[in-house]
């Protein structure tokens, strides 16, 4: 019999507990750290899996296909339509975004992936997405497949798990209302450098605007940490300090104990080629946040950075960031 791949039913959830499961231990295998598993991983993957397949208050649309072999569940893959966030344009709509909790059973044929692969993305299309973004844990198999689609690296999410002690350096602070401006005014800055890096993230016209209302209400949120270096008159620049959320982690990992770092920008990488400074403004910032995590009892950063930004990569690397997931983009 072929192998053929279909719209996975609640029939499937039992076996694709099993996969996800395996598939969770796998990442827990390559960091223990950032990958943790939740104390209660099957019961977790079992309830994202039924509000999946049947809730109808869903916060973006959700696909799951598996992939059959005589009758048996031998893969799955999970893919979504990404929202895009209010300060980018997002002229072509949502994105389709394959997600990392895609896998295949042992003993599985690996151009099953591809079959799975070329599935999710006809099911997005067919769903409205103009834009194809997949995404892969570093050290699997899905690498070579996404690359031979013509998947190209857009962003990489780089992780440390050693936070240290040493406290927030004194050269910064916390952030203020009085520093809103000044955040939104490097943050500009900051999406002018995405846009020449990749078009992909073209400013949405309001994107000051609207950044300015999340910047004061973040300043309300008590998971974070925004702070900043310099006066409020003349900022050096920020970063925030934010817990790790479910759209980067599947749901058999416990993300308690993972930071994220996003927002963040120092003029030491004005110049996505070359490090200024060696980077010293940047990285007091990036110490100041793994600070901030530390004292919040977290054992991992994670970190976003642009695939092009090869200053800021230099900069990561340096400071002992190794690349634990890639974002890529069907050219």
């Amino acid at each position: 019999m072929p192998h053929t791949v279909r719209a996975a039913t609640t029939g499937d959830i039992p076996r694709l507990i099993d996969l996800l499961l395996s598939d969770a231990e796998e990442r827990h295998v390559i960091d223990p750290i950032l990958w943790k598993m939740a104390a209660d991983a099957p019961a977790q993957i079992e309830k994202a899996l039924k509000f999946a397949l049947t809730s109808e208050q869903q916060p973006f649309r959700q696909i799951w296909q598996v992939s059959e072999h005589d009758g048996a569940i031998n893969g799955v893959i999970h893919s979504m339509l990404l929202p895009v966030p209010p300060i980018y344009a997002g002229r072509q709509g949502d994105p389709g975004l394959i997600l990392p909790d895609s896998t295949i059973a042992p003993g599985a044929s690996e151009g099953m992936i591809n079959a799975l692969v070329a599935a999710a993305e006809r099911a997005l299309m067919d769903a409205g997405a103009k834009i194809l973004l997949s995404t892969y844990v570093t050290s699997e198999p899905w690498h070579d497949v996404f690359r031979d689609r013509g998947y190209d690296p857009l962003t990489l999410y780089l992780s440390r798990a050693d936070l240290g002690d040493a406290g927030r350096p004194s050269a910064v602070r916390l952030a203020t209302e009085a520093d809103v401006p000044g955040i939104v005014a490097r943050a500009a800055e900051n999406k002018r450098i995405l846009f020449e890096i990749d078009p992909f993230w073209e400013r949405h016209p309001d994107a000051d605007t609207r950044f300015t209302g999340w910047m004061n209400r973040s300043l309300t949120l008590r998971d974070r940490d925004m702070m900043v270096m310099g006066s409020p008159e003349n900022l050096n620049g920020y970063v925030i300090a934010q817990p790790a959320s479910r759209l980067h982690f599947p749901p058999g990992h416990d993300i308690t104990g993972t930071g994220v770092i996003d927002d963040y920008y120092h003029p030491d990488l004005a110049d996505p080629t070359v490090l200024a400074n060696g980077g010293e403004g940047a990285t007091t910032l990036l110490r100041a946040a793994e600070a901030a995590f530390a004292d919040r009892g977290m054992g991992a950063a994670f970190v976003v950075c642009p695939a092009r930004w090869l200053s800021k990569i230099e900069m990561l690397e340096a400071e002992g960031y190794e690349t634990a997931m890639v974002w890529s983009i069907k050219r």
